[in-house]
């Protein structure tokens, strides 16, 4: 054998992908395939300054949603893992933390569409490697102090309904909001 060929044969042998997840897990990621879809639809060839552009009276735009759909869904997956500390202190958000959650609701200068669709991407890839790689879905933590939450524990499961419901609720947002810029639906 020449020095070559040992040099590019690998040190470990790769460990094989995980198996495709199965009952439960497979219909929750299959739930939130679905709306992330109907989500990434409503930016079907926009340009950058129309998935910036405001078309109701909020601060909401299609490329906004998308970033804090992806920046929450990062968040909660976080919280997956880590618990409570891997959210912000909702009880004490400084000036600054509110300006950083305003701009995830609309496209900064120098952000573009296939930029924020990318993260979206590696964002939902990460959270369904979790999904499938998570040993018990009923493992829970607590949830950190803020006014909206009533409950004080949610389990892997009880996030990820989450994640499937904000998702959908921000496709909804989406559908509107494209629909006023220029007719486009998602669906009918």
């Amino acid at each position: 054998m020449s020095s070559t060929a040992i040099e590019n044969t690998p040190a470990t042998t790769p460990a094989a992908p995980a198996p495709a997840p199965t009952g439960e897990r497979a219909d929750l990621l299959a739930a939130l395939a679905k709306h992330r879809h109907f989500l990434r639809f409503t930016t079907r060839d926009l340009t950058d300054e129309q998935a910036g552009r405001r078309t109701t009276p909020s601060e909401l735009c299609v490329g906004g949603l998308i970033k804090h759909v992806a920046a929450m869904e990062r968040v909660w997956a976080d919280f997956i893992l880590e618990g409570p500390s891997a959210m912000p202190d909702f009880t004490a958000l400084t000036e600054a933390d509110q300006a950083v959650w305003a701009g995830q609701f609309r496209m900064l200068p120098g952000e573009t569409l296939e930029g924020i669709l990318a993260d979206y991407a590696a964002v939902a890839r990460r959270t369904d490697e979790l999904v499938a790689a998570l040993p018990d879905l009923d493992a829970a933590h607590p949830l950190p102090a803020a006014p909206w939450f009533t409950d004080t524990h949610w389990s892997a499961r009880r996030v990820l309904l989450h994640i499937i419901a904000e998702t959908s609720q921000h496709a909804g947002h989406a559908d509107i909001i494209r629909e006023a810029l220029d007719g486009a639906k998602s669906m009918g």
